[in-house]
């Protein structure tokens, strides 16, 4: 007889099969369902939005379906916001976690040890959609950096939108400067390592997934007024990192396989969460 594959094993062959260590202190784990279910199948996302979800749920078939997101399911990184969803009875919580427990949806969290590899695993996936090589010595040691045939600002303004799919991208600087080193920033690392990119002498344009525009917005600005970059592109959260969750849904039916635990993969993709006007 063939044994039941539950969330849990998939989890474990998945924390196994990773290159990187698993945080002593990680927001990577259950986000609501029960780990033990048995699973018909695997959906892997990059926002577990209520759309992504229903989706999800429809493509399962018999059975609960883990769905494995690389960001939070209840609004908070480090799913902290749940108990004062709860208390404010808040309607949009509270439709999303009855939609989970009426259709048997388990839900795990796969951030941290995902962007610990060497290469980051979200850089790395990123890179390759958008036809770049990232420098191999910058990836070790946890930095995206890439050198381009020499093209303008505004013409990679284009490449990176129309590549990541996103609909709200937003650029600063010149559009007809000519750019050939760029950093990569996804998702949201924060003020001070974009700062930390955006002042290199050796790096043109960074392309962000998303920036408080009275921190990293008004710094990019100011760095181009003072001839320090040539400028930023913001692409938004969920497309900068989507690439980085495909490559996971590719290369997790061998990881399931290898580790006697076959079960199907799809990937859902999260649409760009905005559109510009």
């Amino acid at each position: 007889m063939v044994p039941v594959t539950t969330a849990a094993d998939v989890v474990a062959a998945v924390r196994s099969a990773i290159p990187a260590p698993v945080r002593p202190v990680t927001v990577d784990g259950f986000l609501d369902g029960d780990p033990g279910a048995g699973v018909s199948g695997v959906a892997v996302t990059t926002m577990a939005t209520l759309d992504v979800l229903r989706r999800a749920a429809d493509w399962g078939g018999d059975g609960a379906t883990l769905v494995i997101t690389h960001e939070p399911l209840y609004f908070a990184h480090a799913d902290d916001a749940r108990n004062t969803l709860a208390a404010q009875d808040d309607p949009v919580y509270n439709a999303k976690r009855a939609f989970v427990h009426e259709r048997g949806l388990v839900v795990w969290h796969l951030h941290d040890q995902w962007h610990d590899q060497r290469p980051d695993g979200v850089d790395a996936a990123t890179a390759a959609a958008l036809g770049w090589a990232l420098d191999a010595a910058e990836a070790a040691a946890g930095a995206a950096v890439a050198t381009l045939a020499p093209t303008t600002l505004g013409a990679l303004a284009r490449h990176v939108a129309a590549a990541l799919g996103a609909t709200a991208a937003r650029f600063v600087g010149d559009p007809a400067t000519v750019v050939r080193r760029v950093g990569l920033d996804l998702g949201f690392r924060g003020a001070a390592r974009n700062r930390a990119l955006l002042r290199r002498a050796d790096v043109d344009v960074v392309v962000l997934g998303e920036a408080h525009e009275w921190e990293t917005g008004e710094y990019a600005v100011d760095a181009v007024a003072a001839g320090v970059a040539a400028g930023a592109i913001v692409v938004g959260h969920v497309p900068s990192e989507q690439e980085g969750m495909r490559a996971v849904a590719a290369w997790l039916p061998k990881v399931l396989a290898d580790a006697g635990r076959p079960v199907p993969v799809t990937f859902v993709e999260t649409p760009d969460l905005f559109r510009a006007v």
